[in-house]
């Protein structure tokens, strides 16, 4: 049986969770286990599905209403025992400071540059050590 890392992805807009799937693929670098996406439209979703367990990576949109994932990020990041690490999607470059400011390990722009989404998404599995031998 293959690896796999479960990739939770929080977005109210559908077309955003579409995105991150579309530029992840089945995996983002030949090096990573195939990815599981957990989509998530709310953030108390995204509580539910931290609290169970086994999420490897948050792909968290930084523009999503009624919270963004900014917010998101910095409340998982205190109350999340070992949380995950984060890819933030930010609306701006200059939003990057922000994404510092909500403890996120990484950010891209929106929309979706496939290339710097999964090089980006790959590199935070490969901190979780997942990567394949």
């Amino acid at each position: 049986m293959q690896p796999t890392a479960t990739v939770l992805v929080y977005s109210d807009d559908s077309n955003t969770r579409e995105q991150v799937r579309l530029a992840t693929g089945r995996r983002p670098a030949p090096d990573v286990p195939v990815v599981r996406f957990v989509e998530c439209a709310t953030p108390a979703a995204v509580i539910k599905e931290l609290d169970k367990g086994g999420i490897d990576v948050c792909v968290l949109d930084g523009e999503a209403v009624p919270m963004g994932g900014m917010g998101v990020c910095r409340q998982i990041k205190d109350e999340v025992f070992n949380c995950p690490p984060v890819l933030l999607l930010i609306g701006r470059p200059q939003d990057a400071w922000l994404a510092t400011w909500s403890r996120a390990e990484a950010a891209v722009t929106l929309p979706v540059e496939p290339v710097e989404f999964a090089g980006a998404l790959a590199s935070l599995l490969r901190t979780k050590n997942l990567a394949s031998a």
